[in-house]
């Protein structure tokens, strides 16, 4: 029996190499990259694992491995749907890209604002169908919609703060949050057949006659 060769050093317990972790991230991304596709075109209950897995060139367990259920997977699906390409996980509202809203005139400011939800809305509305549809029977599905509906509004808040340069008020808040809102929009470009410029072009208009209705904001102009 030859002996042991004790020169070479123990393999440590828990230890990922970075070439591993590269690895894995690309696979999940992979992963949910199909699942977006898919969930996309068939909706939650048509599509399942296995489709997904064949979509990846992965395995089922390997998705379980990842995601630890077909919930789990539209959760990831969905946040990469919202947030668009590339892996940062900072949440919308506190990404750089609404500091923008703050620059130019006020036509110019509402402008870029709604064009950036506008952006948000054309990758991640279809993903959003397949999150309600989840969310008749899925409670995990139930919370992320709810999570969405209030980071939406926190964008808003933040973002019409911005615009206006100085804190809106609620009520104004909460009109626009409904005005520019996935509903609507998905009402008038698939609803009505209007084309992405025209919905983005009137929800401009309609917030800017919503600025002009709130007696908040005119009585802090005209003061």
């Amino acid at each position: 029996m030859p002996p042991r060769d004790d020169s070479r050093p123990a393999e440590r317990s828990g230890y990922h190499s970075p070439l591993r972790a590269r690895q894995a991230a690309e696979t999940r991304r992979t992963i949910v990259e199909a699942a977006i596709a898919l969930f996309k075109e068939r909706g939650w209950a048509a599509t399942t694992l296995p489709m997904v897995a064949e979509a990846a060139g992965t395995a089922v367990d390997t998705i379980y491995s990842a995601f630890g259920s077909k919930s789990g997977l539209l959760m990831a699906a969905t946040d990469l749907a919202i947030a668009g390409g590339g892996d940062d996980p900072t949440a919308m509202v506190d990404r750089p890209e609404p500091a923008g809203f703050g620059v130019g005139t006020p036509t110019e400011r509402m402008r870029t604002g709604v064009h950036f939800t506008v952006d948000v809305y054309l990758r991640s509305v279809p993903m959003l169908r397949a999150l309600q549809e989840a969310a008749a029977s899925d409670e995990a599905a139930r919370a992320r919609l709810t999570k969405y509906d209030n980071d939406r509004r926190n964008v808003m808040v933040q973002g019409l703060g911005l615009i206006l340069g100085r804190p809106a008020p609620d009520r104004f808040v909460d009109a626009i949050w409904a005005l520019v809102s996935p509903e609507v929009f998905t009402m008038l470009t698939e609803g009505r057949g209007w084309s992405v410029a025209e919905a983005e072009a009137w929800l401009v208009e309609m917030a800017e006659a919503a600025v002009l209705a709130c007696p908040e904001l005119q009585t802090a102009s005209g003061s």
